[in-house]
Formats: C-alpha cells, sequence, structure tokens
C-alpha cells in the first residue's frame, strides 16, 4: 500500500490553508481581509454586522464578532456551500493557488486542539474534516483548470 502523505497542521509552511490566512474575498458585495471574517460575517442577514466584522483588523476578532450575530435562519443548510464558495474564491490569488497545488495529493485535515470536529478533526483525529475536505475539491479543480489549459 502506498503511503499517504497527510498535512493535518495549518501552521509553519501550510499557514496558507488556515481560513485565518491573510487572503483578499469578495461575499455578497462585502470585501474581507481573510475568509474567516467572510464566513463569520456570512453568518447574519444584517449588512450592517457584516460590515462590521469586515472592518475587524484580525480574523480572531471576526470568529469572536460571528457568534453573537443573529444567525441567519437557514445557516445549517448553507454553510458548507458558503465555505466553498470563500475557499474558491481565496484560492483564486496565483500564489495561493500555486501553493495549494504543491500539497500533490496530500490528505489536508484541519487537526485543531480546540475541538472542532465539524470543521477539522481533534487531538485523536474524530471528526468531518469539512475544511480538508472543501480544500481537497478546490485543488482538485484546480489540477483540472490548468489540465484544460495545456
Amino acid at each position: 500500500m502506498d503511503d499517504v502523505k497527510i498535512i493535518d497542521s495549518f501552521w509553519g509552511a501550510y499557514r496558507f490553508l488556515s481560513n485565518f490566512h491573510p487572503s483578499r474575498v469578495a461575499y455578497d458585495q462585502v470585501t474581507y481581509e481573510t475568509v474567516e471574517h467572510a464566513y463569520q460575517a456570512a453568518k447574519t442577514l444584517d449588512l450592517d454586522h457584516r460590515v462590521e466584522i469586515a472592518c475587524l483588523s484580525r480574523p480572531g476578532q471576526a470568529k469572536v464578532a460571528g457568534k453573537s450575530v443573529d444567525l441567519r435562519e437557514d445557516w445549517d443548510a448553507v454553510r458548507l456551500a458558503i465555505m466553498h464558495e470563500l475557499v474558491t474564491a481565496k484560492f483564486q490569488h496565483q500564489e495561493l493557488a500555486s501553493l495549494l497545488l504543491c500539497t500533490d495529493d496530500a490528505l489536508l485535515v484541519e487537526k485543531n486542539r480546540w475541538g472542532d470536529v465539524f470543521w477539522g478533526t481533534n487531538l485523536d483525529g474524530r471528526g468531518a474534516n469539512w475544511l480538508g475536505r472543501i480544500l481537497m475539491l478546490v485543488r482538485s479543480k484546480l489540477i483540472l483548470e490548468r489540465g484544460e489549459r495545456s
């Protein structure tokens, strides 16, 4: 059996995989400094709150702010699609796209110590790892697009 390369830390050389990594993205007519800002703002339909989150200087502040917004009624139904849209937008930046492609066919796992078992996995490797799955989907699409241009 072939050895599968696993990238299970979005720090250091792989920090660019994190939603906290600087990467300007637009969502619903507002521009955000990171995917984290945009994702947290997307939790509400209140444009004023979205703009407030966009103006925060750090993604950690956006994450905190996202916990106190009026959550849109359809959030559970749309959050995966929104994350996919935002991650796709992030990797339209050529430098970031190249870095993602350099992960080759590695399994991308957002292992974390804060216990997020929806977007990642806990330290024991348990969790849905939706962020890792979305990153791998976006990488596959980039590979296909580059192959079509060749």
